[in-house]
């Protein structure tokens, strides 16, 4: 069995908001493949399916994005799912709007979503979907960026990522890492946060807000 996870926040407030594009992602492998994710465990929203012959269980954490791990983890732990057979789908500010980027691995590259994930499950060493929403605007807070809505013209962008990402996903799950990596890493990217540490530059300006969507930074581990 596969596992791939869509991060983002509940709650009617942020759907749709860059913050949420996997669990974008997720709705579009449901709409595809004709599996229903709305059972509730491990504070998550999961569906039960088969995608091209693979047996998978689709993913939405309930927790806000920052505790993201709370959920993965148990559900991983339940199912006797290896971190290689967890696909995680999650935004990218460092990529473009419509631009995705497939890794097998690597750090959380100041996303803490990610971060949490990499603490609960003890390894970095898991296949990961990123999906590009574009740099935040200087003058802008971190968080009312992430948790705003994309223009019109970014719209069209993103619903095309949304198809990639998802083909992704399939292609991870079929043909393994290197051979998605190949095929959907070509697109020019800005930068890449795990090599050059841009989203911890962020990180540090972002201040929550919003107390309830947890928004709070922790020190790196």
């Amino acid at each position: 069995m596969f596992v791939i996870a869509g991060l983002g926040n509940p709650g009617r407030k942020y759907e749709n908001t860059r913050h949420n594009v996997g669990f974008c992602v997720i709705d579009r492998l449901a709409d595809k493949y004709g599996i229903s994710v709305n059972e509730k465990m491990f504070q998550a929203l999961v569906g039960r399916g088969v995608i091209e012959g693979e047996k998978v269980l689709l993913v939405k954490p309930q927790t806000f994005m920052n505790l993201s791990g709370e959920s993965i983890q148990p559900i991983l732990g339940y199912y006797k799912v290896d971190p290689e057979d967890f696909v995680v789908v999650y935004d990218d500010i460092s990529l473009e709007p419509g631009n995705i980027r497939v890794r097998g691995k690597g750090s959380a590259g100041g996303h803490n979503g990610i971060k949490n994930i990499i603490a609960r499950l003890g390894t970095q060493e898991f296949p990961r979907v990123r999906i590009g929403t574009g740099e935040k605007p200087s003058q802008m807070d971190l968080a009312d960026y992430v948790l705003g809505h994309f223009t019109s013209e970014e719209q069209k962008l993103m619903a095309e990522a949304y198809e990639a990402g998802a083909s992704a996903c399939v292609t991870l799950m079929q043909e393994g890492v290197e051979t998605a990596m190949n095929h959907f890493n070509g697109k020019a990217r800005k930068q890449d946060p795990d090599k050059n540490g841009k989203h911890e530059k962020h990180e540090k300006k972002e201040e929550p807000k919003k107390q309830e969507i947890q928004e709070k930074r922790e020190e790196d581990d």
